[in-house]
């Protein structure tokens, strides 16, 4: 009899000893970088000269053009004012390599 109570016993214990639940905790760090561009290629990379150095920064899948005071830039405009001298600010997510921006903010309204 005690036998066949301690495989019962163990019969119901062992799933949860095999079924432990880990936790995985990420943490993303959003920062800003500023800087005069050195490079630029819509849609893909951004080059700034900044004080430390050029720093390169990839494009994430939707980025916002904005100026100073938050109007939110067309294409158009896109086009003909962010261009190679123009100083801006970027935000972006990430770090070392993996910097991917999702806000250019231009030094100008």
């Amino acid at each position: 009899m005690k036998k066949m109570l301690l495989s019962i016993a163990l019969a119901f214990v062992a799933p949860f000893a095999w079924g432990q639940v880990s936790q995985t905790t990420t943490t993303t760090t959003t920062t800003e970088g500023s800087g005069t561009i050195t490079e630029f290629s819509p849609g893909s990379t951004i080059v700034l000269k900044e004080s430390s150095g050029p720093r390169h920064y990839r494009f994430g899948k939707t980025v916002t053009y904005v100026t100073r005071s938050g109007k939110v830039l067309d294409e158009d405009t896109v086009r003909t004012r962010i261009k190679v001298g123009v100083p801006v600010r970027v935000h972006y997510v990430g770090t070392g390599d993996s910097m991917m921006v999702d806000r250019v903010i231009l030094d100008e309204d």
